[in-house]
């Protein structure tokens, strides 16, 4: 008997006010064909459109497209776990969380062994208000780490600011979080291909660093916030806003790395720094392997295999993205150039 795939999850987070609810609603009127059991932490905290609703009992409402809207109870966890056993038929989890959550939690539950095997985790997806975003990331750590966290961010009212604003915002975000995909929205009108089963944390979805003038397909305008490059061995810095705490870190080297001493290095890394890192993922080029490693963690959460075969033409390197909070840059960089094969 095949064993059936695992459900994909996405999440969405994003601090109060930034449209959140918009977008939930948006996604249960469009025609995507999943039917989704959409988790929520109260039903009067997500205002869910009334003439949606065709049935509803103390922990779940049916709606008219097939999908579920589900109260969290207890935990997470216990309540994906009644909705596998009430046997309700869904093929799409959506997570809403509250404009005051930290993601990161909710993202190591889908890590959890009893979650796996029935659900993955497909995207964090954040909403970011264009307007406001600069001034909450100065009062509240949570829009820091709902920005480091995602795969994509969802940026919001652009209407409300001005193009040289928007541009300085954008700037912030991408600092902030290098891998997430950055979209421009109005009333948290998006397609859904954009934010639904987009296989982001899958280990095998495409990895590149941004190149320098490379922006979004749906943005327009020149950005101020790519970075510059080292010449020497293709090595890559940031352009830093010295108030940020939460940034991004990347790592570009063309040297092979010696698979002992890396390895020695991510283990004590995640055991010494994963308070600080809220996000890895890369590429790495070890000696003597024929395949690319890809890897990516969550905090305390790391896994790494080997991919496919490197090219006869690419150019073999390693690439590496760290997002975290007050990073210690010179002792990531370190212990990085320790693992370079001699």
């Amino acid at each position: 008997m095949k064993q059936k795939e695992p459900i994909p999850v996405t999440v969405l987070t994003g601090f109060l006010g930034a449209g959140k609810t918009t977008l939930l609603n948006h996604l249960l009127t469009q025609n995507h064909g999943y039917h989704c059991a959409i988790i929520i932490n109260e039903f009067g905290e997500v205002s869910i459109d009334h003439q949606l609703i065709v049935g509803a009992d103390e922990e779940i409402l049916e709606l008219n497209n097939g999908c579920l809207c589900c109260r969290v109870r207890k935990d997470l966890i216990q309540s994906l776990g009644d909705l596998f056993k009430k046997q309700k038929r869904f093929d799409y989890v959506l997570v809403e969380t509250t404009g005051l959550a930290h993601p990161g939690p909710v993202a190591q539950t889908f890590f959890l062994p009893e979650l796996t095997k029935v659900l993955r985790l497909d995207a964090i997806v954040t909403v970011a208000d264009a307007r406001h975003l600069e001034n909450e990331l100065a009062q509240a750590p949570e829009a820091s780490t709902q920005i480091a966290f995602a795969d994509v961010i969802l940026l919001n009212k652009t209407d409300l600011v001005l193009p040289a604003d928007l541009s300085r915002v954008e700037g912030r975000i991408r600092n902030m979080n290098s891998l997430a995909r950055i979209h421009r929205a109005q009333r948290a009108q998006i397609d859904v291909e954009r934010i639904l089963d987009i296989k982001a944390r899958d280990l095998n979805a495409p990895f590149e660093l941004p190149a320098a003038g490379e922006q979004d397909e749906d943005q327009h305008g020149e950005h101020e916030h790519e970075r510059d490059e080292h010449e020497h061995h293709g090595r890559a810095q940031h352009r830093h806003y010295h108030d940020e705490k939460v940034r991004s870190l990347s790592i570009v080297e063309d040297r092979p790395l010696d698979l002992k001493r890396t390895e020695a290095w991510i283990s004590e890394l995640i055991g010494s720094l994963s308070p600080t890192i809220y996000r890895c993922k890369g590429i790495l080029f070890i000696q003597g392997q024929p395949k690319r490693v890809v890897f990516q963690g969550v905090q305390m959460m790391f896994d790494a295999t080997p991919e496919r075969f490197w090219e006869p033409h690419e150019n073999r390197q390693s690439r590496m993205v760290f997002i975290g909070k007050e990073l210690d840059e010179a002792k990531i960089r370190a212990g990085f150039e320790s693992c370079l094969a001699t």
